[in-house]
């Protein structure tokens, strides 16, 4: 079982690293297919250098948070060049960990009458 504690001592996450888990929620992924991911799910709003990407990713490999993949698609569906990554359970307890701290400060801005601006 994941220490509370292990948690919140890497709360609040950078938005990278929240974005990277993001995008390993539902599957494995390669770095390139990490950056697409998160550009089309922000609608271009935010668009990660292949050395944000990197960076991130050698830390959140040693956090814990992710893992590389060892068993590879289909060497046709593939480049060896490529590293995959999974997310980790700790990761994804850490992922929702940074999702109930942001509701909650979304919860809190709101009851203070708060609201997006609309453009």
């Amino acid at each position: 079982m994941t220490d509370r504690t292990d948690i919140e001592a890497l709360l609040p996450l950078p938005p990278a690293t929240f974005h990277i888990l993001l995008a390993l929620v539902d599957q494995e992924r390669h770095g390139y297919a990490i950056i697409q991911d998160v550009e089309e799910r922000t609608d271009g709003e935010l668009r990660m250098s292949a050395g944000t990407l990197y960076r991130s990713v050698a830390r959140m490999v040693e956090q814990g948070l992710i893992a590389e993949v060892l068993k590879r698609p289909a060497a046709r569906l593939d480049d060896e060049r490529r590293r995959y990554y999974r997310i980790t359970p700790f990761g994804t307890a850490v992922a929702r960990a940074e999702m109930a701290r942001l509701s909650q400060l979304v919860r809190l801005a709101r009851a203070r009458g708060l609201t997006p601006e609309t453009t």
